[in-house]
């Protein structure tokens, strides 16, 4: 696919204001239209061969219509005219049907702005990648994985990209669109014998294909991360200091989004609903979510509700700020929007955990005896109440130093004493996904073995 494709792609923007006006004469109150242009790369390969390969384009129209306080939502991958405007006239057909409700309706047009250009959202190095290179990409990561003789099996690399334009258009006057790119890299694989078989992976995931980490690094990666599981032991059941690997860190985080999320919160499905202005941490604790940061994969100039992204301060040094929300949310809440509509409700920007000072070797220097988490299975998360239990493997410490790999063990714990618990905060914070966090020391969880 080249670059020019988006030039001669409809006005798009057109379009969607053109549903707007359209609605409006049918007898709709409120309108929104979002259009994505789209083309999606991606391809799997196992033990040399192609095992899966698409490469496809779409185009997308959803609507939401509003009359009366009530809502009908409609979409269609065609985008004939003709067609968009019958689906317009029975989405506000349907509306008349539906249920009202009082806090049903658009954002507020606001007068804040985000430059997405400012963003760095889209690479045309991504767009301009053949078929061709992206393959080999992904038949030499997994190459140079299996030529290490430790390594017994292969799930598999894969290569994605994907790039997209966004439109977006509402009868409060709204009119936005931006483009952006995504590609991604990873391979996974197996160790040891029937017996003793351990796994693990890497991958790379950017918006600029020359930020991707490189076949060799990723290999190497996935390769030291299976190999350091070889040969695990079981433990006893103990409360213990848990290390988070940047690895790790995410879905503690994500476990955090979760609670915070505006829906959460004004559904009472949140441990943390009620809490807001209350200390939920120690001072080690500062949580971010910002859409406005160059080049990560969070960031976009606005939410599927028109919203301008902005940078939102969760938690300041333990103590509960704010709740994210879309307009919905907020509403329900009596809060203002965060700009985090997904389009099928709250969701993350860039959502982290602040670094520290600590260095992770240091962190792992300070334990006497303990577990760095590497890997976990299963949910096992109720935001309800905060309450965590997942499968685990880790590497086990003693005396500062790594002992030896860890399995058949499960972690448990509660996220607010987690919270209120966290030792040391790593330096070593990296965006390997919209949820990110540094290594983190927990004080104590339970680590059920034996």
């Amino acid at each position: 696919m080249k670059s020019g494709r988006w030039r001669t792609a409809p006005a798009l923007a057109e379009l969607a204001e053109s549903l707007v006006s359209y609605a409006g004469k049918c007898g709709a109150d409120e309108v929104e239209v979002s259009v994505v242009d789209g083309h999606e790369f991606n391809v799997d390969v196992r033990k040399g061969k192609i095992e899966h390969l698409i490469e496809a384009g779409s185009r997308v129209c959803g609507l939401r219509i509003i009359k009366d306080k009530r809502t009908a939502f409609a979409s269609s991958s065609d985008l004939d005219p003709g067609t968009l405007r019958r689906l317009v006239r029975n989405a506000v057909r349907r509306a008349g049907l539906g249920h009202p409700d009082p806090f049903a309706g658009l954002a507020p047009r606001s007068k804040r702005t985000a430059d997405a250009s400012a963003l760095r959202l889209y690479d045309p190095d991504v767009v301009g990648l053949d078929a061709k290179t992206k393959i080999k990409m992904a038949l030499e990561t997994e190459r140079i994985a299996l030529s290490d003789k430790r390594i017994t099996n292969s799930h598999g690399a894969g290569f994605v990209t994907d790039v997209a334009r966004s439109v977006l258009a509402n009868s409060n006057g709204f009119v936005g669109e931006y483009e952006q790119t995504y590609c991604g890299l990873g391979v996974g694989l197996q160790a040891g014998d029937t017996d003793g078989r351990v796994e693990d992976s890497w991958s790379s995931s950017k918006r600029y294909f020359r930020d991707l980490e490189s076949p060799e690094a990723i290999a190497s990666k996935a390769v030291e991360r299976t190999v350091r599981q070889l040969k695990p032991r079981k433990v006893r059941t103990q409360n213990v200091p848990v290390i988070f690997e940047p690895a790790q860190t995410p879905w503690l985080m994500g476990f955090l989004f979760s609670c915070v999320s505006g829906t959460a919160v004004y559904q009472k499905s949140s441990f943390l609903a009620g809490k807001r202005g209350r200390r939920i941490g120690n001072g080690l604790v500062t949580v971010v979510d910002d859409g406005l940061l160059a080049g990560e994969l969070g960031s976009r100039p606005f939410d599927s509700d028109g919203v301008p992204s902005q940078r939102t301060v969760v938690v300041e040094r333990g103590v509960l700020k704010n709740y994210l929300c879309n307009t919905y949310a907020a509403r329900k809440l009596r809060l203002r929007s965060t700009g985090n509509a997904d389009g099928s409700g709250v969701g993350p920007n860039n959502f982290y955990l602040l670094p520290g000072e600590s260095r992770p070797e240091d962190i792992i220097k300070s334990t006497k005896k303990g577990l760095v988490l590497i890997r976990t299975l299963g949910h096992g998360l109720n935001p309800v109440t905060g309450d965590i239990s997942r499968g685990a493997f880790g590497l086990w410490v003693e005396d500062g130093e790594i002992a030896y790999p860890v399995s058949e063990i499960t972690i448990s714990g509660n996220l607010g004493r987690v919270l209120e618990s966290i030792e040391l905060v790593g330096n070593d914070l990296e965006f390997l996904s919209p949820v990110a966090g540094p290594t983190v020391k927990v004080a104590e969880m339970t680590v059920a073995g034996l």
